[in-house]
């Protein structure tokens, strides 16, 4: 989350903070959830069904999910399935950060070029 950068359409530094998250049932927890919160950004993450039972069981009112939101995901999933179509990015031979993102660039690139 601290490494984000959004462009403006105009002149201006990048944006550090998005508007949304959106992400799976497995970053349901309440520290990312809090941390969202503090900053401002609100989720899109569907809980997990013992956080729902504990959350009735104490009483609580449920997190709502805004399941438009969610379901945009999905454009974002199928990407990462078509860039997982390259052996060496899919299995992470890199030792170096630098040079596995240069390899997710090429694929990129690979998927926007005709």
């Amino acid at each position: 989350m601290a490494r984000i950068r959004i462009q403006r359409c105009g002149p201006g530094r990048p944006r550090t903070r998005p508007e949304r998250v959106a992400a799976d049932k497995g970053y349901s927890s309440m520290k990312i959830r809090t941390y969202l919160r503090r900053r401002g950004i609100k989720a899109a993450i569907p809980e997990r069904i013992d956080q729902i039972n504990g959350r009735i069981r104490r009483g609580e009112s449920l997190c709502r999910l805004d399941r438009a939101a969610y379901r945009r995901r999905n454009v974002v999933e199928r990407c990462f399935n078509k860039l997982k179509h390259n052996k060496a990015l899919a299995t992470r031979y890199d030792k170096r950060a630098r040079h596995y993102q240069a390899l997710v660039t090429l694929a990129c690139l690979r998927l926007w070029l005709p």
